[in-house]
């Protein structure tokens, strides 16, 4: 289980990409939001929830094989995040674009509460907090975007 632990982490090797290794696990995880949307709300966010379950796990593993907190190759914690951001969105390239760069800027610069989160938290619980807030912020903003605009490339009645 350890094993799997470790290179689930990693995103089975995604995280060892020696240039910006959570943007590569961050497009890494489209085809994973493509698959789990094909297979249905109550899937997506089950699986969501057991992957961030995991998640916590394998980032602590890591870490414990490792030594010291938040590794760059540990990507799992950009997996989920962006499952979370993507979730109940249509499956357009607008939307997949705008969740892509609305996650990744918050996932760098950590604004708000999401950068006190990333400095408080340690262990594994704190590698995968930060992009679980910042998932949930961009799911918002994503949900409002939605629901208000055509901006996804779905044409949404507003009443």
């Amino acid at each position: 289980m350890r094993k799997f632990l470790l290179k689930l982490a990693t995103f089975f090797g995604v995280g060892l990409s020696p240039k910006a290794p959570g943007t590569v696990a961050t497009i890494a995880t489209i085809p994973v939001v493509l698959l789990f949307n094909w297979a249905g709300p109550l899937f997506y966010m089950v699986a969501t929830v057991i992957l961030l379950g995991l998640g916590i796990l394998a980032a602590q593993a890591y870490e414990d094989v490792k030594g010291g907190h938040d590794h760059s190759e540990i990507v799992i914690d950009e997996v989920v995040g962006f499952l979370i951001a993507m979730v109940w969105m249509p499956l357009t390239w607008q939307a997949i674009l705008i969740g892509f760069v609305l996650f990744r800027l918050l996932d760098i610069t950590k604004p708000l509460f999401i950068g006190y989160l990333d400095k408080k938290i340690q262990g594994g619980l704190g590698v995968m907090v930060d992009d679980v807030a910042a998932g949930i912020v961009v799911s918002l903003i994503m949900q409002f975007l939605y629901t208000q605009t055509n901006w996804l490339g779905a044409q949404v009645l507003v009443g």
